[in-house]
Order: C-alpha cells, then structure tokens, then sequence
C-alpha cells in the first residue's frame, strides 16, 4: 500500500488501534474539505495500490476545491453493502447465476463471494392485508411467511453460501432503521485493529439515511452493489458539495416532517442532482439523531447523492442511546477525533470550503405536507384543502386530476361492516403511519400516540371508511409506545401495529374494503392516502387511491380522524365528539414540551438492547426453514419465484462486438418524471396483465399472485411485469395505462407483448423520455426489464442517479437530448425509426448523432461519465466485467 506511512497507533482505553492519520499528510488543503469530502479521501488513502486506486486519485479528492467542476473520475471503496429483500433476492440470484457461468467456463465458482460485509434484512413483503384489530401483526406475519416462504428459503441458503452475507430475517423492521438502530458501525476496527469510517451503498435509494448519524451512505443499484460486493470501487464523478446552514429552532408547532419536506422543496428548486449537500450551523445541534435522519432519508426525492450530518457529540450519545457497545463508542469518538472527522455544531468558526452555501432559518418553517403526486411538491397545511379542490378540476398533470365539472359536486353512500358512511373526492380512505422516514423518529411517533390520547379524550372516532395501519420500522418502537401508555391509545382508533416493515409506503398497503373500492370505482372518485412515508408517485400506494399526501406521524392521525383532505384543517372541525361539541386541530395537537417530556422518560437504552439481542434469531418458522448445503444452487424449474436469469448464458470470455443501433423502433414515448415505480412497479399484479396471464398458466390463482416485488427472483415474470404501472402516461397509447403501439402494424398491445413481437421481428427498440428518467427508488429491474424487452437505448432530457447508471449495467446506452430539445421540440412522434452511431473509438461524454427516418438528424449526449462505465458497456454490463475480471 501507497501510504503505510501514515499508520498510526492510537491508544483507548488500555487497548492499541492503528489507523491512517490523514493530519500526517502535511497539507493545508485536508483542512478546508467538506467533512464528507475527507471520507472519500481517507477510503482512497487506505486503499491506494497504484493499481485500482492510484495516488493521483488520492491529490484530485486533495484538490476538490479546484477538480469538483472539472468532472474528474476516483473511485470509492465503501466499507459494506446493505440490501433490502426485493433487491437482496435478484442480487442473490444473480450472484448464484454468476457461479453457474464461472463454472460453465471452467474456472472455480467460488471466486464469486462476497469480500466485504454485505448485511440484508428482509423488510419489503409484509402487506397490510389484516388490519384494525390486535392480530392483524400476527396475520400479517403469517401471510408474508405462506406467501414469500420459497424466496425466505433461497436467502437462508445464500447467507451459508456466500461469505460475508449476514441476514436480518422478517418481522425484525425497516432496513434503513435498522440500519440506523443496529447495524451502522460509526467505525470499524478490522482484525488487524485498523480503525475506518463505516461507509456503505445499498440497494436501496433511502439507504442515504444513515448520512444522518455520519456515516456516510447512499443508494446505488443492485447491479453497481453486486459488483461492490465482488470487490470493485464505485467509478464516480467527484461531487460538488453544498453547504446547507442550519439556524435557530423549530417552532413549537412544526415536526421534523415539515423540515425535510421544506428542506426537499428547497433543494429540488436549487438542482443538486449528482451532488453532495452537507449540513452544518448551530441549528444542527438543536436537532436530534432522529431529526437528522429524517431528513438524510429523503436526500432521494430532493436530488442529492447524500444529505451528510457530520458526527459529533449528539452522534455519540445517540449511539449510548440505542444500546452500542462503550468500548466501541469510545474508540469511535478517539478515531473521529484523531483524523479531524468530528465536528462542533455550536462553534461558529467551523466552516469547511462549500460549493455553494444555503441558509434555512429553523424559526420560519410551518406545518406542511408534500403531493399529491410528487414528494418534492410541498403544501402549507392550510392551504391543502383550497388546493386539492383547484386540482380536481384542473387539466391532468402533477397537481390535476382532470376532472368533469358534473363530476365535481359527487358524494356516495356506502355501507362499511354494517356502518353507514359517505365518501366524496378528497376521503381519506387510507390512513398510515409507516415508513422508516418517520418510524424510527420518537419524537413524531410519540406526537402520533398523544394526537390519540387528545382525540379520545374529546370522544373523536375514525369514519369506517379509513383504513388505519401502524408499521413501525423496528420493535424499539413498540416498546416505548407500550411502556408511555401510547399504544393503546393509538390501537382504539384502529391504529393497531399491522407488521414490521416498508408496507404502505412501498406500495404493500393491500386491499381497500370492497365497498370502499367498487363506491371509488364506479363513481371515478378522487380519494387520497395520507402516510408517514417518503414516496407518493401515482399507483404506487393504491391503484385507486390518486392523492396521496406524504405527512408527519400525528398529521396522518388528525387526517384519519377529519377523514378528508378537503378541510381546512385549521378553522374547521376536525370532527365531533360523543357529545357533539366541535373538536378542533388545536384541541388535539400536542406541544414539542409534551413531547419532549415522554421522549425523555420512555425512549431507553434497554429497549434497544432487549430488541436487537437476538434480532438475527428470527422466528420459529425462520429458524425451521431447511436449505440445501450447496455452493451452487439447485434451481426448481417449477418455481414461479426464482429462477436463473438468462444475462449469461450466452456470455464466453471473449468480449461480445458492440455496434451502432440501426432502425430502431420506439417501444415508448414518455414526458417528464416516469419513476422507476413507472417502469418496473413493485405493487400488486393486475389480474388482466401479462404478468397475471403467465401466473395462470403455470396454475396460480390471484390470491397467489402476491407483488412484482416479491417475484423479482423470476425474470418471466418481471420481464412481464416492466411498463405495467397502470398509470403510465405513453404518448403511443390512447389512453393511460401500461399499452402502447407496434408501429409496425398499428396494433395497440400490452407493452409486454409489443417488446415481444418486435424481438420476434429482428428489430431493435429504444425509449424517448423528458425529463428526470428514472427518478423514485433504486430499481434494477427498472433496467433489467427493458434490457429483456430488447431495449437498446433510451433518449432523455435527464436521468435520475441511479436508473441511469443501472441502465449502463444492464449494457443499455443512455443518451441526453442537447440543452433546448426534446423529443416534441425535434417533432417527433416516437412512430419513427432511429439509427444512432456508436463508434469504436467512443469515449465518455461523446456527442453523438441521431437519424430519424422522416429525415430529422439531431445530436444527443452519451451519457458514459466515466471510462470505467464504457467499459461496462463494452463487456455487455458489469456484471459480464466482473465474470471476466475474476476468472482471469
């Protein structure tokens, strides 16, 4: 290694560490790095070989201030990956399909393993199918295990297969709260009793959530993670860092709910898309771990790669907090110390080099919630309601629902488990507090237990037509919910603890009442969802439900209590009580004192310790699944939830010859924000889908279905499943839904069959889109599943992060219309063919040319960043680079 000279030893406690003392390099520049700058340094130091990471690398982090606009590539080693298990089962799979190919060529499988530590909870497959009752957590949990039982058994194996693999099983919680709670190190000590920064990529886009307790991490896709796992650094473009200045206090009234949906809105406004933002200012230090997390949570939906809170002595006493071992915390706090990594929140002389600095005064921000159909599209709570009955009218579009002026004035009757009820547009028809943005905040949580106690002290109910859920992201929850008398509370207003998981917020909020259902259905109601969650893209929570509105925790009980968004939540009644009297939002909201008061006296250190004791024990039935003692494994060819994808089967050692894409038809032409959920939806499978067609053909019924999610294991089904948002919004379509056109015939087919029929054909196809390509969740199959519809290229305004880097995965070229053009700007209607020239000499950022066969010719950029990403592309993806890599 380049620097063994800055190992240093560092005495805690009586024992000895060593660790690479970035103060020993002697350079003023060190100094002047944002705190998240000197994580990338410290990883490219520890690492440098002169080989994978070079010590030129090392002087370009040194030289930020000057190279962060210069797009100059370095590469990342993070410390571990973290999956989630709709992203951990295709990651297992393709791992297994991987030792198969290796295998097939002659070399030894295990080369395929896991060389860093890879920690997977499985939190994505509890649905709210029982809900309103005390044995809803326990159905809930029987379900998911009868359900996902095949898909539990295959992770069991991999983590006796693989090295490195630890498994979080079900029912544990959320995984970025038990990130958070359990597994982020802070600081690892290796066997040699070498200290470093835990850093960490995971599968999944809200990973960034542990930014808020300073370890650094971010979301990438399951292909990008897979080759980390394998041992390579991330290739990445070297950030731009904002500096975000935090002042003052939260009002008294506010949550940290209304701070990061502000804080959301600020920065989508601003465009940090590919950058760092880091915060610092005496109002950091007013905010709690758990404040800090909720708003690293959502660095997804502002834009960011990471919304980094440096550690300091808060950090440290949250660690006490939640149970960590005083030996490891107090190496922790000698490490960050030594290497300059901590910081004083309060001291005003502490101000790294920034980009560009934002200011954002704690005092002016107000309640607020975010929709109803984007999560950075934040509304003042008192004006949701005059907004939401503007939209009903209004044209479609992210505020517009397009309706009729007949159909404005609607209400319906209805009868709900022998209770006679009303809905109109704006019924709050789904009531959830869920989420790991807001679950594993106390303070929100406990808020939501005391809006409950007001409420019932007041003689409030839930109208019948309000399906209520509570899922916390781990059992810690619970137990202070219990032990402060909250949960009761919260459970007689049918807020009853429905599972440990994603649930509502990934789209497993599970069916509606039938009547509820068939009154929305057929009167085209407008009704909304309010959840504690940090997505509300349309069809992602409910097919019905078209606005859905993100909130804090005790927002989402007042509006499950007022029962539509369609109120003025502020001076008109929420509801009435027994007696009759008005009860208004001020009756029933509680102060940040009273908050403050139980927070204190209930959220303790043992509940910590009590969960996490055996958390990877399981269940009973998770200990009793048996898996097969095979490196490679056995494949069912049955099986309906895993089977071996079909990437490599043609794949020799030799490099396959890419060419330029001739003729290509247009499999869709899309606007601006199709979201990964667009792309490859995780929610239920529609039983008229294609994906449905092909379940029934092997004999399931549709209570067999369960979510695209879960069956991300099979690629028929998932190559079925891409483009099957029902509200997909395609230009080649005559309506809204997941159809569009075989151009070639005139034929409007299920986008399935037209990918199908164009593979048949010989011809290649590509995808015209605006802006944003890709935004939402880190979803590989979002570009798995084009890449098995035949998808060669796809033409945008903009890529979000990750899609497109997943996309080069996949060996799928992403290519950026020139500032000014689209592809209506171009007239084009998607109706024609595309050759696109792909030259062997290409190189990264190259402008390209486009022919379009009604004679337009228009230039496009190649959006390979870096030459790491071409030669991914020139491989056939990175998981073919990484065959090859390894069996050299």
């Amino acid at each position: 290694m380049a620097y063994t000279s800055l190992v240093t030893d560092l005495p805690v406690n009586g024992k000895k560490y060593k660790f690479f003392d970035l103060t020993a390099l002697k350079d003023d520049r060190y100094e002047k790095l944002p705190i998240s700058i000197r994580y990338l340094l410290e990883s490219a130091v520890r690492y440098c070989d002169d080989f994978h990471v070079k010590k030129a690398d090392v002087e370009t982090i040194l030289n930020w201030q000057e190279m962060q606009t210069a797009q100059a590539e370095i590469p990342f080693k993070p410390a571990r990956v973290i999956l989630q298990d709709f992203t951990g089962v295709p990651a297992i799979v393709d791992l297994a399909a991987m030792r198969d190919a290796v295998q097939h060529m002659g070399a030894d499988p295990a080369k395929i393993n896991p060389v860093c530590p890879v920690d997977l909870v499985i939190d994505h497959s509890v649905q709210v199918d029982a809900y309103g009752s005390l044995d809803a957590l326990a159905k809930n949990q029987s379900i998911e295990f009868e359900r996902n039982k095949e898909r539990f058994n295959f992770l069991k194996w991999g983590s006796k297969a693989f090295d490195n693999l630890l498994i979080v099983p079900p029912g544990s919680g959320i995984v970025h709260q038990v990130n958070l709670e359990y597994l982020a190190r802070t600081v690892f000590a290796d066997k040699d009793g070498v200290l470093y920064p835990d850093s960490v990529v995971g599968t999944d886009s809200h990973t960034t959530m542990i930014d808020g307790c300073g370890v650094l991490g971010w979301g990438v896709g399951g292909i990008e993670a897979e080759a980390v796992m394998l041992g390579q650094p991330i290739s990445m473009v070297i950030p731009e860092v904002i500096g975000y200045e935090l002042t003052g206090h939260l009002p008294s009234v506010t949550t940290s709910t209304d701070l990061v949906l502000t804080i959301t809105q600020n920065l989508r406004e601003l465009g940090v898309v590919g950058k760092f933002v880091e915060f610092f200012g005496a109002g950091v230090a007013s905010l709690s771990i758990a404040d800090r997390a909720t708003i690293a949570n959502m660095c997804p939906e502002y834009g960011a790669t990471v919304g980094f809170f440096p550690v300091d002595a808060r950090t440290i006493d949250y660690l006490r907090q939640t149970g960590r071992d005083e030996e490891v915390i107090a190496r922790t706090e000698a490490y960050l110390k030594a290497n300059h990594l901590f910081v004083d929140y309060s001291d005003v002389n502490f101000r790294p080099n920034y980009t560009k600095v934002l200011k954002l005064d704690l005092g002016t921000i107000v309640p607020c919630v975010s929709g109803p159909k984007r999560p950075h599209d934040r509304v003042d709570l008192d004006k949701l309601h005059a907004e939401f009955k503007e939209g009903l009218g209004a044209k479609v579009s992210f505020k517009g629902f397009g309706l009729k002026p007949d159909e404005l004035p609607k209400t319906v009757k209805l009868s709900v488990d022998g209770q006679e009820t009303e809905l109109q547009h704006g019924s709050v028809v789904i009531s959830a507090i869920t989420s790991c943005t807001n679950t594993s905040n106390p303070s929100v949580m406990l808020a939501a237990g005391l809006v409950a106690r007001k409420a019932l002290a007041a003689g409030l109910k839930v109208p019948p037509f309000v399906k209520t859920s509570l899922s916390p992201g781990s059992g810690v929850v619970t137990k202070y919910l219990e032990a402060s008398g909250l949960l009761p509370d919260l459970q007689k207003l049918g807020y009853h603890i429905a599972g440990y998981g994603c649930m509502t917020c990934i789209g497993n909020s599970g069916p509606l009442h039938d009547a509820v259902s068939a009154a929305i259905e057929d009167n085209n109601l407008v009704v909304s969802g309010v959840l504690s969650g940090n997505r509300n893209f349309e069809g992602r929570i409910h097919p019905l439900v078209r606005a859905n509105y993100l909130a804090s925790p005790p927002l989402v009980v007042v509006y499950g209590l007022a029962g539509n968004v369609n109120k003025d939540i502020f001076n008109e009644p929420i509801g009435h009580g027994t007696d009759g009297k008005a009860v208004y939002f001020k009756d029933v909201w509680p102060t940040r004192e009273e908050i403050a008061e139980i927070e204190e006296k209930y959220v303790l250190p043992q509940f910590f310790k009590e969960v996490y004791a055996t958390v990877e024990l399981g269940s009973p039935d998770w200990q009793k699944l048996e898996t097969p003692q095979a490196k490679l494994y056995p494949w069912d060819q049955s099986s309906t939830y895993i089977k071996k994808v079909p990437f490599f089967e043609t794949m020799t050692r030799e490099l396959p010859k890419q060419g330029s894409i001739e003729n290509a038809y247009v499999l869709l032409n899309v606007g601006d924000s199709v979201t990964t959920d667009h792309i490859s939806p995780a929610g239920s499978i529609s039983k008229t889908s294609p994906a449905a067609r092909f379940l029934a053909s092997k004999g399931l019924t549709p209570r067999d279905f369960n979510t695209y999610g879960a069956r991300r294991g099979n690629d028929e089904i998932m190559a079925r499943g891409t483009f099957a948002n029902i509200r997909l919004v395609n230009k080649l379509a005559s309506k809204v839904g997941p159809q569009t056109t075989h151009v070639p015939s005139g034929q409007e087919l299920d986008i399935y069959d037209a990918a199908e029929r164009y593979q048949k054909e010989g011809h290649p196809v590509i995808i015209l889109a605006g802006k944003e390509y890709g935004c939402g969740s880190s979803r590989d199959w979002a570009a798995k599943g084009p890449y098995l519809q035949g998808v060669k290229a796809v033409i945008a305004e903009s890529f979000e992060r990750i899609h497109r880097s997943n996309l080069i995965g996949m060996g799928i070229v992403p290519l950026q219309f020139t500032a000014g053009q689209n592809a209506d700007s171009l007239g084009l209607t998607g109706k024609e063919q595309f050759s696109i020239d792909l030259p062997d000499t290409l190189k990264a950022a190259d402008i390209l040319k486009v022919k379009a066969s009604n004679g337009t010719t228009f230039d496009v950029l190649c959006r390979f960043d870096t030459e790491v990403e071409l030669t991914y592309y020139r491989n056939g993806g990175i998981l073919q680079y990484m065959i090859r890599k390894l069996i050299q």
